[in-house]
């Protein structure tokens, strides 16, 4: 991973996406600004825990008692698939405060950078 902070790696976040979403109308800000910090959060989170399933696997042995074992899908992974969704989710709200006259039309920018934000 790199030298910097999981905390600093997110304020990186939340830059970026104040940029990308500056056009948010101000009577919105503050709601605008708490859903960009939890999509920041999360996508520090999510490009963790792609790491932690690369490395380890998205399979993991287990054992319950002394004949009970096999393998099953990681916390990880869990994690991982309720997080993307919840990111989605945040972004897709963040997207609809942005005014109907300045929304990139559909398949343009806003298509692009939120496949930017899930490439991450």
């Amino acid at each position: 991973m790199t030298d910097i902070t999981k905390e600093q790696r997110i304020s990186k976040e939340i830059t970026r996406l104040k940029r990308l979403f500056k056009n948010i109308p101000k009577d919105t800000t503050n709601a605008a600004l708490a859903l960009i910090k939890n999509a920041a959060f999360m996508t520090v989170t999510l490009e963790d825990l792609q790491e932690e399933i690369n490395d380890k696997g998205a399979v993991v042995e287990y054992k319950n008692g002394e004949n009970q074992f096999g393998t099953k899908k990681s916390p990880e992974v869990d994690i991982y698939n309720t997080m993307i969704k919840n990111l989605s989710s945040v972004i897709k709200q963040l997207t609809d405060l942005i005014p109907a006259a300045e929304k990139p039309k559909k398949g343009e920018e806003a298509a692009d950078e939120f496949m930017k934000i899930l490439k991450r």
